[in-house]
């Protein structure tokens, strides 16, 4: 199932929306302040946002700029203001597509679609690693979870990577260390590779998910 958020103050039209985009594989729901968003995106995880410009609470753009910092969510700007500025500000700011007042609801359906095909084809990339919460695309190095995204280290990208690639196989200390660090250097410090595993399951929160296999090595396993 497919979920979309429309922020939009004007109830009529986003009502409008919801029922012109909701189908029986895509979920539809709207709120009309950013605050309501924020609130929201707290607790759904949703593949496309589409976006007023114009919030009684304040400025879409900076609204945009949190969703695009914090979550994974496709973002598509709906205002009445076609001036090129603002929609160059926009795409600038991450936008995935921008949409002027009045607009044709079969266009913006199509967009939409495209939008949630390309979520799709995403989650289907042999290069992306989905699992449970977590979303790592090893393409783009962008890496969320709970729709929030990570900063990893290029070490730690490169941990992550062979553990997801062998996701419920043991990976032996000597195999990582000699995968991970391969920049010809001849001594590796003895704790390097403890170090980067603590780091990485801090930064994930993946204490369930990374194990550590006592004398031999480490390895990613799902929840039981």
């Amino acid at each position: 199932m497919m979920t979309i958020l429309i922020v939009e103050d004007d109830s009529s039209l986003a009502i409008g929306l919801c029922r012109a985009l909701q189908t029986s594989d895509v979920k539809a729901e709207s709120c009309d302040t950013m605050e309501a968003a924020r609130k929201l995106l707290t607790q759904t995880k949703y593949d496309l946002i589409i976006l007023d410009v114009n919030l009684p609470d304040g400025d879409g753009f900076s609204l945009l700029a949190e969703i695009k910092s914090n979550y994974a969510s496709a973002v598509i700007m709906l205002t009445a203001n076609d001036l090129e500025s603002d929609i160059v500000s926009g795409l600038e700011q991450g936008a995935d597509d921008y949409v002027t007042k009045p607009f044709s609801l079969a266009v913006l359906r199509a967009r939409v679609q495209t939008q949630l095909r390309n979520r799709k084809n995403r989650h289907n990339n042999q290069n992306c690693f989905v699992c449970d919460d977590y979303v790592f695309d090893f393409d783009t190095m962008e890496f969320y979870r709970k729709d929030e995204r990570l900063e990893l280290s290029k070490t730690e990208q490169k941990l992550l990577k062979l553990l997801t690639a062998n996701a419920g196989m043991t990976l032996t200390r000597d195999m990582l260390l000699d995968r991970i660090w391969t920049d010809g250097a001849e001594y590796v410090v003895e704790n390097a590779l403890s170090v980067t595993v603590k780091r990485l399951r801090d930064k994930l929160d993946a204490g369930e998910y990374i194990k550590t296999i006592y004398g031999v090595g480490y390895q990613w396993t799902k929840k039981s």
